[in-house]
């Protein structure tokens, strides 16, 4: 069972405290469909620009002045001046073979006079400077195809974003909803009505139980376990059974648990003293340290938030016995004062305005309070339904 909050308002999940990071995914989901939508109409400007000249056509012009520089690079030192003949040679040839495009080719005028200003019998420095600047109309076809590639790299990053976006949306939709579906709460309600008793409680029956678990013999304090676990809302652990077997065998079971914890860590010369059987105890005690260590009044806790009025007070009917037992009257007292609320007109009202609070965050809590949060899922389901169309109208084979 769950403890009591520390106040109104102050739980957060882990939902709200994630978002509380990150961009509304509402707002994030419509940007992610405007840059998807940006994107592919860059993608598709880009595409009919090529289509325009012919894929094939542009990629032989791209091709043809990526080989007609690679050739300016490789003999611009020596087939210049009066540098190697044989080298100028292999450069025009070489040269002319990759400005040699055919008129099926765009910007062939450009290899055309960049083949032009190549043509003497010896090269200068300036004749290199000038073939490269003849080439650059040819160059935009380069720069296409990049664009092409950036643009459809663009188009498939913003594509995956709007998908991914569209999931958090789905989900922050599934949270509004649920907001929405709280906005009867009334959060105006004193909860310290409610919240101050339990708490009083809860706080009360640990200490009780660990009291008990210090002073009352461990085969009580087991035999008591067993008796709640009998009960449907006391979820306690019981006994694994050797150690049970050991304690309502041996004396040492008269000592309280606490202190078998503590005979554990004896030397065995030293716990000859108190146990009839060192071994018995270190096989039946050290191997359940952990399970000894665990227990506590938690199991005897009420949950923040409070369960449903019926259901509480009959929580509280199985509680009022055990708790008598180990417990003074003021506990059992409180105990029932919790019952008499749980069974009052105002609880209802008290314990819807708890689970409110406690499910949600503040800017959910505010949507509620501002009365906001019907439109908000009205906004995040128009968002998605754009989200949607988007998706489906840019979508490429």
């Amino acid at each position: 069972m769950a403890d009591g909050d520390g106040g109104a308002g102050s739980a957060r999940t882990a939902r709200d405290d994630a978002e509380s990071d990150a961009d509304d995914p509402v707002a994030e989901a419509g940007e992610a469909a405007a840059r998807l939508r940006e994107r592919y109409d860059e993608l598709r400007r880009i595409e009919s620009r090529i289509d325009g000249y012919g894929r094939d056509r542009v990629e032989a012009a791209a091709d043809a002045y990526r080989l007609a520089h690679r050739v300016l690079d490789r003999y611009e030192e020596d087939a210049v001046g009066s540098g190697d003949f044989e080298s100028y040679v292999r450069f025009r040839g070489e040269f002319g073979e990759a400005v040699d495009v055919g008129d099926e080719v765009p910007a062939g005028d450009a290899f055309e006079a960049a083949d032009e200003a190549v043509d003497k019998r010896r090269l200068s420095e300036g004749d290199i400077a000038a073939a490269r600047e003849a080439l650059e109309p040819a160059g935009e076809f380069v720069d296409l195809l990049e664009a092409y590639d950036d643009a459809v790299d663009d188009y498939r990053a913003a594509r995956k974003a709007a998908r991914e976006a569209r999931k958090r949306l789905e989900s922050r939709l599934d949270e509004l909803r649920e907001v929405a579906e709280m906005a009867d709460a009334d959060l105006d309600a004193d909860l310290a009505l409610l919240r101050d008793p339990i708490e009083a409680y809860d706080e009360a029956v640990r200490e009780a139980f660990r009291e008990f678990f210090k002073s009352t013999s461990a085969r009580e304090v087991f035999e008591f376990l067993d008796r709640a676990d009998g009960t449907p809302f006391v979820d306690v652990d019981v006994p694994p059974t050797d150690l049970a077997e050991y304690v309502e065998t041996h004396a040492a079971g008269e000592e309280p648990p606490a202190t078998l914890l503590e005979y554990a860590d004896y030397t065995n010369s030293k716990l000859e003293h108190y146990v009839d059987d060192p071994g018995a105890l270190r096989t039946a005690v050290a191997v359940h340290r952990t399970y000894l260590e665990r227990l506590g009044g938690e199991p005897l806790t009420l949950d923040w938030p409070p369960k449903p009025g019926d259901e509480l007070a009959y929580e509280i009917d199985e509680l009022v016995p055990l708790v008598g037992r180990i417990a003074d009257d003021e506990v059992v007292a409180t105990l029932r004062e919790v019952r008499e609320l749980a069974r009052s007109d105002e609880y209802e009202r008290l314990r819807r305005a708890a689970e409110v609070r406690h499910t949600l965050g503040d800017d959910d809590l505010s949507l509620i309070e501002r009365d906001e949060a019907a439109e908000r899922v009205e906004t995040a389901e128009e968002t998605l339904s754009v989200v949607g169309d988007v998706l489906a109208e840019t979508e490429r084979e």
